[in-house]
């Protein structure tokens, strides 16, 4: 498949359809947000990518993140997915809502 194709979501394989950020595979609270890993596989490998929440005024918000970490293992991902999730929340707070 060439670079082109990927890059502009053409020639995508069922696998990597299937497999786009979904249900989180973990979840942790930190400091009244949650973590949720929600890794997914890209060329035989598992991306990092998770989503950040909280209830603000009633009001759920999310920010979701992808970074270009990749592992072999759903495991190590999970964990790397976690850790960059609370580094949001420690870097940036609320901010990462607006």
């Amino acid at each position: 498949m060439s670079f082109l194709k990927r890059l502009f979501g053409g020639g995508r394989s069922d696998e990597a359809a299937a497999s786009s950020p979904a249900a989180p595979v973990k979840q942790v609270e930190h400091k009244g947000f949650k973590v949720s890993a929600t890794p997914f596989k890209a060329d035989g490998q598992y991306q990092t990518s998770g989503i950040v929440s909280k209830e603000i005024d009633g009001e759920l918000k999310e920010h979701r993140f992808i970074r270009a970490d990749r592992f072999a293992g759903i495991d190590d991902a999970v964990d790397v997915s976690i850790r960059k999730g609370i580094h949001l929340i420690d870097e940036q707070g609320e901010h990462l809502f607006g």
